[in-house]
């Protein structure tokens, strides 16, 4: 190998990047089944802490960062190909507060169908400004973005969740 080169060729300086937008996309592990609650919920994720639920418009008003929040409402749309995201809302009308919802460590999805049910979910607020590129992905799964910037970013009001309560 000569100073100074790389000790690998172009084409696979492509795959490893092709490699780690893959990774960095929906993640493709299988996820552990849903488990019920004794009230007949479906559960995802860690069981949900006792907690008073606050609605949507609280948590959109009020975005506090600093504890874990638990939030109920309903879920407007989820992923449509893998279900690593849902958008929790006050009612399932467009135009409502609404803010995304994901999963921690991408530990576990919600059905692609969730969009219509009614959920609580436990997690921590994160408010954030999101590249082009990634407003660009989750419009492509049906994701909207009412603050939507003309250079593409979006910020965003966004629910790390930890665990989530479905049911209809």
């Amino acid at each position: 190998m000569l100073p100074g080169r790389f000790p690998f060729s172009m084409s696979g300086v492509r795959l490893l990047v092709a490699a780690l937008l893959a990774l960095t996309a929906c993640n493709t592990r299988v996820k552990p089944a849903p488990t019920t609650t004794p009230d007949g919920k479906k559960l995802y994720g860690q069981p949900l802490a006792p907690a008073a639920p606050i609605t949507v418009a609280a948590l959109l008003a009020r975005p506090d960062t600093a504890a874990p929040v638990t939030v109920e409402g309903s879920v407007r749309k989820a992923c449509t190909r893998k279900g690593c995201w849902m958008e929790l809302a006050e009612s399932p009308r467009e135009g409502t507060p609404g803010c995304r919802v994901t999963f921690k460590n991408y530990g576990f999805f919600v059905p692609t169908d969730s969009a219509g049910a009614r959920a609580r979910v436990q997690g921590q607020v994160e408010v954030d400004t999101l590249p082009a590129e990634a407003v660009r992905h989750y419009e492509e799964e049906g994701a909207v973005f009412a603050g939507k910037q003309p250079d593409g970013t979006a910020k965003e009001v966004r629910l790390v969740a930890t665990g989530v309560e479905l049911w209809r």
